[in-house]
């Protein structure tokens, strides 16, 4: 028989994916997929029943239906006070996983290089294997996350083609100030390079931080690649509905690419969320500070059961160091804690460059009685 492809045997199954399975094993709390364990908001569950009645079963326009694009449009405009045109500047995709992969492919040829900084949301480095694209890490430096400046001028004198910046950033929940994005912005225009910003919790942010769309700096908006979605905004990971905004030359070629992958996300669902996105800002603020009370109850536990972390900034991950129980593998830390406390963490590594252990990833998008009850399995932890 013949070998299947080399991409093949160099992708790994998602260890976040495999987390969630080992805690349904050992019957612990899932604090490694980042899902939250409620339904999203009775309106939007109301507009995908009205959806599926009014027959809205068939293929929507490829890029996005037009009603939905209007309606995110509107509310980008909205946000990051810049003028979005529904018409030449959305692509509708499958989630925000789908939107990498179509920014990726629509602005690298194999072999060219793509930075990012390290720690990443592991996504990342399959799309640059699925693209043929050159990873080049530049480190976020714990336990604050910062990025020391003369490290990244390194990696982008090295001849990147673009730069991914996952801002909020997931696993770290680092929300980089604009000075910080300047900096970039500054090296981006200096060696000609693409920003792909992924962006999906620009709205899980905590006072006295603040997000800045990346495409709002000076000279960015022709440059960058704006991915994010609906999922962690609305409570709905499963619908699968994200986008990327671009320049309309950019999105002209990001159409075709997302054509040819996935032709359409799911129409009714499309129809569905133009509900949610007429929610008034009130919403945003409520999910927000709901999310800050969330944080705080975790923290709460881990401060109890006297273990160290970086207190988030945005996202609802939290970073927490294990160094201190001694184990030479955060995996076998990890299953060992899914197994005899009950919590199930994602292993630090899935998300550093080889050779990091010192770290589990946890999350808090979760009801307050399970994380009053993760809480009190982690104090186990004290002994």
């Amino acid at each position: 028989m013949p070998q299947t492809s080399r991409r093949t045997s160099i992708l790994t199954e998602s260890v976040i994916r495999e987390m969630s399975r080992v805690a349904v094993q050992h019957n612990a709390i899932n604090l490694a997929q980042g899902f939250p364990d409620w339904d999203p908001p009775a309106a939007l569950i109301q507009a995908a029943k009205d959806a599926m009645d009014a027959g809205r079963h068939q293929y929507a326009v490829t890029w996005g239906s037009p009603e939905l694009r209007g309606a995110l449009a509107a509310k980008l405009t909205r946000f990051m006070g810049l003028p979005v045109n529904p018409d030449s500047d959305l692509v509708i995709t499958c989630g925000a996983t789908e939107a990498m992969m179509v920014a990726v492919m629509t602005v690298c040829d194999p072999g060219e290089k793509i930075g990012l900084f390290s720690p990443f949301y592991e996504n990342y480095l399959a799309d640059m294997v699925l693209s043929g694209a050159e990873p080049v890490l530049v480190p976020l430096h714990p336990p604050q996350y910062r990025f020391d400046p003369a490290e990244l001028r390194k990696a982008f004198e090295g001849g990147l083609k673009a730069f991914i910046l996952c801002n909020p950033s997931n696993p770290c929940g680092r929300v980089f100030t604009r000075e910080e994005l300047l900096q970039i912005a500054a090296l981006a225009e200096e060696f000609d390079v693409f920003v792909i910003t992924d962006e999906v919790y620009e709205h899980i942010v905590y006072a006295p931080h603040r997000h800045v769309y990346f495409a709002t700096l000076p000279g960015m908006a022709k440059r960058t690649l704006s991915c994010s979605a609906l999922s962690k905004t609305f409570s709905i990971t499963g619908w699968r509905l994200g986008h990327v905004h671009a320049s309309p030359e950019i999105i002209a070629q990001a159409r075709k690419v997302h054509d040819f992958l996935t032709v359409g996300a799911a129409s009714p669902l499309q129809h569905a969320v133009v509900t949610a996105l007429n929610f008034p800002v009130s919403y945003y603020d409520g999910l927000a500070a709901e999310y800050a009370v969330s944080r705080d109850v975790l923290l709460g536990y881990l401060d109890q059961a006297g273990l160290s972390y970086t207190r988030p900034e945005g996202s609802y991950f939290v970073m927490v160091d294990i160094s201190h129980f001694g184990y030479a593998s955060d995996i076998e830390f990890s299953h060992w804690m899914a197994k005899e406390i009950g919590v199930a963490p994602v292993p630090g590594s899935s998300f550093f460059a080889p050779g990091e252990n010192r770290y589990i990833r946890l999350n808090f998008a979760k009801k307050p009685a399970t994380l009053h009850a993760a809480g009190q399995r982690l104090l186990r932890l004290k002994k």
